[in-house]
């Protein structure tokens, strides 16, 4: 996904030399594979859900929806693994913002900063869940 005024390049600043560069593409790789809104997530919120092998190359490939640990644990492997054609098939906006409290201390740093950067309401449900 190309910069817009909505999700503006990523600055990469901290670090410097190689390590700065490293991290500047790692956050794009991210950057690049978020939506425009979080509108367009319209993944399952009840049944289970089967991840392709491309997302779910190391562990579970089933999870249960209606159990709370593996419905957390879905959304942490689609926020890491997941493509940009992914997210809106298996990421549900509703349940995003319900979850992102917890769900933001589970994922990494990288992850947690461009999600909430490139959508502010993930930050203000976690400031008012605090």
């Amino acid at each position: 996904m190309s910069s817009s005024p909505q999700h503006p390049a990523p600055d990469p600043s901290g670090p410097s030399g190689a390590v700065a560069e490293d991290l500047a593409l790692y956050r794009e790789k991210f950057w690049r594979r978020l939506p425009e809104s979080l509108d367009e997530l319209h993944g399952p919120a009840q049944g289970v859900v089967e991840l392709p092998l491309h997302m779910a190359w190391s562990g579970m490939t089933s999870y249960d929806m209606s159990k709370p640990r593996q419905r957390m644990g879905l959304y942490r492997t689609v926020l890491h693994e997941g493509l940009h054609d992914d997210l809106p098939q298996f990421l549900n906006r509703d349940l995003l913002l319900q979850m992102w409290p917890v769900l933001r201390t589970l994922v990494g740093r990288t992850v947690r900063t461009v999600w909430e950067d490139a959508f502010p309401q993930l930050a203000s449900r976690t400031r008012a869940a605090a």
